[in-house]
């Protein structure tokens, strides 16, 4: 069976044609990637990549989308489309869909990939464990984070919300952050610090800190910069992100009583040649009394070019199977 896989983020909204088959993906096509900001709505994207297809498209939908699922109408966290799941058959001319947390997508990717696609990073350098709790989070637009209950008989995928918990500053330098932040918001979120954004606060606190004036530039600049290496502010932010995501994945690890760890989100796989080398392990492991425990959890990043769409179609393909 062929379904149409999208994955819709802050910035782009993502298309292929998966294949499916015995509740798994047998292979994903491949990828057409669009700016939501140069499209109405989720139609006229799905339009787009109809028209330039050479084939019909079929009629059924993996949908994953960077918001929590649920209601008559859900309105995406980091971007301005509105979805109305009982019209999605309708607008998109297809017979079945499934909608789900882009994370909760990423979750059903790394349940279903081979071993071949997850890069060590830090903890016991071997293969999850078949049963338990595996935490996915990552940083992108926003911070998503998922649970993957694994059994016997399969895995469930928990979507959850966990990036938009409390910021909980570690040092000086982060209490600094938080309190940079809180000119503007109230209540500090983990993801206004550990998403791709946060690195304009990161950067500019560091450049407050120096002394010097603050440059203001976005956070793609910074990034680029950062990344290539290009400037040592932009550089010493990166690590700074680096120590705060090896945080926040501890945290969250102790909070699911997570077995494994898994990395994703837009940035994940940008990050693979800084992660390993930063002080992100040192920071998952540093959790007190629960060290030793923290110390014992593999964490690795999972680098599939497209995990929120394979997952979306393994999604589509776990709930068609029964």
């Amino acid at each position: 069976m062929e379904v149409v896989a999208v994955d819709i983020g802050g910035t782009h909204a993502r298309f292929a044609i998966a294949e499916i088959a015995n509740g798994r993906v047998v292979s994903l096509g491949e990828t057409s990637m669009q700016k939501t900001a140069e499209h109405a709505s989720l139609q006229t994207a799905w339009q787009a990549f109809a028209a330039s297809l050479d084939r019909p498209m079929p009629r059924a939908a993996a949908i994953a989308v960077a918001s929590p699922v649920g209601g008559e109408l859900i309105k995406l966290t980091n971007n301005p489309w509105i979805i109305r799941p009982a019209l999605v058959k309708e607008r998109l001319d297809v017979d079945t869909f499934v909608l789900i947390n882009d994370f909760g997508a990423v979750g059903h990717a790394a349940a279903q990939l081979p071993n071949d696609y997850f890069l060590h990073l830090c903890g016991p350098d071997e293969p999850f464990e078949k049963q338990g709790v595996l935490t996915v989070c990552g940083p992108g637009t926003g911070l998503g984070v998922a649970q993957i209950l694994c059994q016997a008989h399969g895995y469930h995928v928990i979507e959850t919300e966990g990036g938009h918990v409390d910021f909980a500053p570690l040092d000086a330098l982060e209490d600094t952050m938080l309190k940079r932040l809180r000119r503007t918001y109230n209540r500090v979120s983990t993801e206004r610090i550990v998403a791709g954004p946060g690195i304009i606060t990161i950067y500019e606190t560091l450049a407050e800190i120096e002394g010097r004036a603050v440059q203001r530039l976005d956070d793609k600049a910074i990034w680029l910069m950062a990344l290539e290496g290009a400037d040592s502010l932009a550089l010493a932010a990166l690590d700074r992100f680096c120590l705060s995501l090896g945080a926040v994945a501890g945290d969250l690890a102790l909070a699911h009583g997570a077995k494994g760890v898994v990395i994703a989100g837009g940035l994940g796989l940008r990050l693979k040649d800084h992660l390993a080398r930063s002080g992100f392990a040192e920071r998952f492991a540093a959790k007190g009394r629960f060290r030793t425990r923290m110390e014992a959890i593999p964490v690795k990043l999972i680098t599939h070019p497209q995990p929120g769409l394979f997952g979306a179609a393994a999604a589509f393909a776990q709930e068609h199977a029964r």
